[in-house]
């Protein structure tokens, strides 16, 4: 476990700030109940925010069938949609919540060539809101791995403001890659093909680079 790289500053600046308000209590109410309290909530503070951005070391599942799943969460949605940016087909959709007590860095979820890449500006509506894929702000990747195409898209909440993306458009890329980082949680959806065979439900959680999403359709497989 270490701090991701994207954490650095924050937590620099979370250092002073949270110093420089608990100072004057150690000054002038050193071993007091008010000391001994703004200190404690100043360091659980502190030890929260470096927590928001730990690294976890995963050896990821190696699986060119499946779709490895790309953040540690909750599973909030799994439905039939039509996505409309780039696909522009019918998908399955399957969307994991970011709480901010889960890690929050975001992998790839499959191994292939990233076709498209686009951040797009917006709201900050809470992560459940039903309009929040389409207009919070959120980033949008597209990887094509043995000929199928996986849009993933990580979305801004009400409390995550700061989408963070590897992504660059012609890349390779493997399943254990980093793709970004969410600061403070947020949502990450998957687009997958109509046919695949999604192993998660409503309500699981999962753990990135370790849970299966789905199973991909191969050649010569009938969609139902």
């Amino acid at each position: 476990m270490r701090i991701h790289k994207e954490g650095y500053r924050i937590i620099t600046n979370s250092f002073f700030i949270i110093a420089a308000m608990v100072a004057p209590f150690f000054i002038f109410a050193q071993g007091t109940k008010c000391g001994i309290i703004a200190g404690s909530v100043g360091l659980l503070l502190f030890i929260l925010i470096v927590r928001f951005f730990r690294e976890p070391s995963r050896e990821p599942l190696l699986d060119q069938t499946a779709v490895i799943a790309p953040a540690d969460g909750t599973i909030v949605i799994v439905k039939k949609v039509y996505e409309s940016e780039y696909l522009k087909e019918e998908c399955l959709q399957v969307s994991i919540f970011m709480s901010v007590f889960n890690v929050h860095v975001n992998w790839f979820p499959v191994k292939g060539k990233v076709l498209y890449f686009k951040y797009h500006p917006g709201r900050y509506l809470v992560a459940m809101h039903p309009k929040s894929s389409e207009k919070n702000e959120r980033t949008t990747v597209v990887t094509e791995t043995n000929g199928t195409r996986i849009l993933t898209r990580q979305i801004a909440g009400y409390i995550a403001r700061r989408i963070v993306c590897y992504a660059k458009e012609g890349s390779d890329v493997n399943v254990g890659e980093q793709m970004g980082f969410i600061k403070f949680g947020s949502r990450v959806d998957l687009f997958l093909p109509i046919d695949s065979r999604v192993q998660v439900t409503k309500g699981q959680k999962v753990k990135a680079l370790q849970t299966i999403i789905a199973k991909l359709p191969q050649e010569g497989e009938i969609a139902s």
